[in-house]
């Protein structure tokens, strides 16, 4: 597996936390390296990876969209058909399974769209352990469904009322109840950030996408010229890409939230643009939007999920070294390839991953016929209807809702199903 150098990605990564942590993460640490290589350990991670996650996973080759095009041939590795319709649960399982053989009784998680505590509570569910998912509340409103999921696999989820209500802000939440709890407690970091060794965890159980990836073309007799990933913390496109980091081909590229445009506080692009700067933050070194005083500046995105200050500290010093190339993606490309992709192949797109399919829109026609591109569709977009019915049917959607307004304000039903789930 590829490693940082101990804990570093040239001048990204390290470990900078309080002393308290210092010996979980140490602890952490050489029972993630022991696990690695227990054939014990991997055979149970297979066998859940195959019966409850149901990897692999599809790679789909978007023919009508491709001949629409014109240019590459488009394959979209369809990580939204993994159990919890995300890629997330790849590493909540290996992670939680860590923690499980370390004697953890308890797993706390942060959350911004909602899909890494959905993929924890499953996970946790399914291995019998406590869960607990912060979640600024921002995202709790505009992601009602994975709350409600999150809940119904029997996760506590707590509401993050400080700073920007985000996905930030939930991370700093679930590093306080960690230094105070890591007796009995795993932090189970769902993005390929924070201190070391949290972004080469992140990386290897997610590596499994990039790894099935290329057997799959290769299945096929076809080469891999690019691949496109969005890029929010990076778990998806860490992993995605981690088969080729090294290697020269295929080109790689890294889809950023453009929110509403460029300017401070109007998106969340690290990579892109000179609004983000090196800086040291939850527990690690990468380049972050701050604000004058050097503070995690306003970001913006219709993605909850790509909603970040900071971006995974070996996805910067792959960027800085031009292995992956960048580009920010506006809210409404985003929406656009949502449209696209739904229409022309019945594949539903969640908001982040979308952003990467319209970078894919964007490349197809500009490469070679017998060229191939393959998007990580790393998750479905079933739980953003909240943010999509609004833009594409937003009277049909008023109605509905001030349908479901009236029925819960009369009580009809209600109060039924609720004695009735009570009683069961």
């Amino acid at each position: 597996m590829t490693e940082s150098d101990k804990g570093f990605f040239g001048k990204f990564g390290g470990r900078y936390v309080a002393e308290v942590l210092r010996r979980p993460i140490e602890e952490l640490e050489e029972a993630f390296h022991k696990c690695m290589k227990d054939s014990d350990f991997l055979k149970e991670l297979e066998e859940i990876r195959t019966d409850f996650i149901g990897r692999p996973t599809p790679l789909y080759h978007a023919k009508r969209l491709s001949e629409q095009l014109g240019g590459a041939q488009i394959y979209v590795k369809l990580e939204g058909l993994a159990n919890t319709g995300a890629h997330k649960i790849n590493n909540a399982i290996g992670q939680a399974l860590v923690a499980k053989r370390m004697g953890k009784t308890r797993i706390i998680a942060e959350t911004g769209a909602g899909q890494h505590g959905v993929a924890t509570a499953a996970a946790c569910a399914k291995l019998g352990l406590k869960c607990r998912v912060y979640m600024g509340e921002v995202d709790v409103r505009r992601q009602q469904p994975n709350v409600s999921t999150m809940e119904m696999y029997g996760a506590e989820v707590v509401p993050v009322t400080t700073g920007s209500r985000i996905l930030k802000d939930a991370i700093n939440e679930a590093m306080r109840d960690w230094a105070a709890n890591f007796s009995d407690t795993h932090y189970l970091i769902g993005s390929a950030l924070g201190p070391s060794p949290f972004p080469d965890m992140v990386r290897e159980f997610q590596a499994v996408i990039g790894r099935e990836t290329k057997q799959q073309m290769a299945e096929r007799g076809k080469k891999i010229d690019a691949m496109v990933a969005c890029v929010g913390g990076g778990s998806n496109s860490i992993g995605f890409f981690e088969p080729f980091i090294n290697e020269t081909e295929p080109l790689l590229f890294g889809a950023e939230a453009g929110g509403i445009g460029p300017g401070k506080g109007n998106n969340a692009s690290r990579m892109v643009g000179n609004d983000a700067v090196d800086g040291i933050m939850q527990g690690f070194k990468t380049r972050f939007l701050q604000d004058e005083d050097g503070q995690a500046g306003q970001t913006r995105s219709i993605s909850a999920g790509l909603d970040y200050v900071g971006i995974g500290p070996q996805l910067a010093y792959l960027g800085e070294t031009g292995r992956i190339k960048f580009e920010a993606i506006k809210d409404d490309e985003a929406l656009n390839a949502v449209s696209v992709f739904a229409k022309t192949e019945g594949v539903l797109f969640a908001m982040e991953s979308a952003h990467a399919g319209a970078l894919a829109l964007k490349l197809a026609p500009k490469m070679r016929k017998d060229q191939n591109i393959v998007v990580n569709m790393s998750g479905r977009g079933d739980k953003d209807i909240f943010i999509t019915c609004p833009v594409f049917r937003p009277e049909e959607w008023k109605v509905f809702l001030q349908a479901e307004l009236e029925r819960l304000n009369a009580g009809k039903d209600i109060h039924f199903a609720a004695s009735m789930a009570k009683n069961n």
